[in-house]
């Protein structure tokens, strides 16, 4: 299988001693035993596997330290603290160019009443920028220790990333000391490379444009050479004779000269306001018609076509490409976190005589895992079903399938009814066919409105006669009442809140504002009697898996054979 590019670089090795014993001075789960280090190595042992089960759940790289506190200054980056903070950072730093000089921030857009806007004192965005820029210099810091030195040379993105920072602190400087009064501000322009810098999914878009350019090219260089070939023509048809009347001078407009002429015919491949360009032409002969129905034929259904089509494929092709590196990105991070586990030595010292990990050391893993709940919950029950049996490679890749199944909350059971009429009652009035009326109703509802509006177009609001209006609203009002108590009597009222379209039904029907509702699709769909709380079903990434090509053993075993921070033994 071919090497994911977003994986190419080394991310994690295990040196392997010649006759299986560790060479000296490795730090190892099993370089020693016993002795006062031996617990400070086991839980250092059980770190390492908890930041690569992070590092596969989020599809991160391993490729950093893993020493102890490398690995307690890591969680902390990626802690929900830490990120929010770098992402309000990059909030307030493209704020600063709402109230910036010049700036356009105003209580109206009318410029009869719009005062002068409020012009910042100098020193006051100053300030608060380069508060943003020593945060960013601060997690430029923290990836570049992490990551190593090594690694941060071939980042692009980290090298732009010091490059931007040292261009905005020396123009920030060169700010203060001409009092706010520059012509130009440099790093103004630089500030959108900081959300950039820190979206993967913008970094995944610009690569993928990157990548397509090349074909793209080959197909906007024939629209290129399509267009000044029909220009030419055009030219040749259109701008000779005399301007007999106000016709032939519009059509001269267009194709008077060559700029005129490719803006136009511009407009017509794009077959925006097209008309404009071809009916004076066709009103002064007939025949010209063809020029345009060639023109647009090549243009508009062939190249254009094909221009969308290999976008798509384009687009297609790195999606495909970027969830196969994420899926060896977690089996990759799984099989070290299975690495380092399976090589914690058994107690008393003694080597495990089948390789595998220990359920009840997975367990300590799996706790201290920032993890959803739901599913934390899901796989700590699935290992402890292994009992005392240690957990082979497979079986360990296995467990980790339960992050690809997402929590799907149930509705809670509806109330139970003693009486045949009720139980009936509760069956028509929870029956999806039942939110299919209220939709007809709802647009019934509209429709009425937008009738009365277009009969009333041409009378003053002041002499219109709202009262059939009046009435038929309350009507619909009493309709919305009675389906909202209807449906709280057959789901009950924790079960209609469960619904999110019976939430928004509710709060407009409370409201008395009479507006088309929200259908949930979704909402017919009960729960079977008997099941958990809780079920799992498959996201839409999945269907992907029959695609996707699993990576191979020896491929997983030849990372891990390179990591340039953690060294494993056998």
């Amino acid at each position: 299988m071919a090497e994911p590019k977003a994986e190419s670089e080394p991310l994690l090795g295990r040196a392997r001693g010649g006759g299986g014993d560790c060479p000296a001075g490795l730090t190892t789960c099993r370089s020693i035993q016993v002795g006062p280090g031996a617990a400070a190595r086991w839980d250092l042992c059980i770190d390492q596997a908890v930041v690569f089960i992070e590092d596969a759940v989020q599809y991160r790289s391993i490729n950093h330290r893993v020493d102890a506190s490398s690995m307690w200054l890591y969680r902390r980056y990626y802690s929900n603290v830490c990120q929010r903070t770098l992402s309000f950072t990059i909030f307030l730093i493209l704020f600063l160019a709402f109230i910036e000089t010049p700036s356009s921030l105003t209580s109206t857009a009318d410029v009869r009443y719009r005062a002068a806007p409020w012009e910042p004192p100098c020193g006051l965005t100053e300030s608060v920028e380069v508060l943003c820029l020593l945060v960013f210099a601060a997690d430029l810091s923290v990836k570049g220790y992490l990551f190593g030195w090594a690694h941060f040379q071939k980042n692009l993105w980290l090298l732009g990333y010091l490059v931007v920072l040292v261009v905005s602190l020396v123009d920030w400087t060169v700010s203060l000391s001409l009092v706010c009064h520059e012509p130009l501000r440099v790093r103004r322009l630089l500030r959108p490379f900081f959300l950039l810098q820190n979206s993967s999914m913008m970094k995944k878009t610009l690569k993928c444009i990157h990548w397509s350019l090349p074909e793209m090219a080959s197909v906007g260089l024939l629209l290129a050479i399509h267009l000044c070939l029909f220009t030419m023509f055009g030219m040749l048809l259109f701008a000779g004779g005399k301007q007999d009347d106000g016709q032939d001078r519009e059509r001269l407009t267009y194709f008077q000269n060559l700029p005129e002429s490719l803006t136009s015919l511009l407009v017509l491949l794009t077959t925006a306001n097209n008309p404009d360009v071809m009916i004076p032409a066709y009103s002064k002969n007939r025949a010209y018609a063809i020029f345009f129905i060639v023109f647009t034929v090549i243009g508009s259904l062939f190249l254009m076509n094909l221009l969308t089509a290999i976008i798509y494929s384009q687009f297609r092709g790195y999606l495909m490409k970027s969830l196969q590196t994420s899926l060896f990105r977690r089996r990759l991070g799984t099989r070290a976190a299975f690495e380092v586990l399976s090589s914690m030595a058994g107690e008393g010292g003694a080597f495990p005589q089948a390789v595998g990990v220990k359920p009840q050391n997975l367990l300590q893993v799996l706790q201290k895992v920032q993890l959803d709940s739901s599913h934390k919950q899901a796989m700590m029950e699935k290992v402890r079903s292994y009992g005392g049996v240690p957990l082979s490679a497979d079986e360990f890749q296995k467990l980790f399938n339960e992050l690809d199944r997402s929590v799907v909350k149930e509705h809670p059971p509806r109330p139970e009814y003693q009486s045949p009429f009720l139980q009936s009652a509760q069956f028509l009035f929870g029956h999806y066919y039942f939110d299919y009326l209220g939709n007809l109703i709802a647009l019934a509802n509209l429709v009425s409105i937008c009738v009365f509006l277009v009969l009333d177009a041409d009378v003053l609001p002041v002499e219109r006669d709202d009262f059939v209006l009046g009435i038929l609203n309350c009507v619909f009002i009493v309709y919305y009442l009675l389906e909202m108590l209807l449906k709280v009597f057959a789901l009950g009222l924790r079960g209609y809140l469960s619904y999110p379209s019976n939430v928004f039904d509710g709060l407009l029907t409370i409201v008395l504002l009479n507006f088309l509702h929200k259908w949930d699709p979704q909402s017919h769909l009960q729960p079977l009697a008997g099941t958990a709380e809780a079920t799992y079903q498959m996201t839409v990434e999945l269907p992907f898996r029959d695609i996707l090509e699993e990576p191979r053993e020896d491929e997983l075993m030849e990372r891990l054979n390179q990591h340039p921070h953690l060294q494993l033994c056998r």
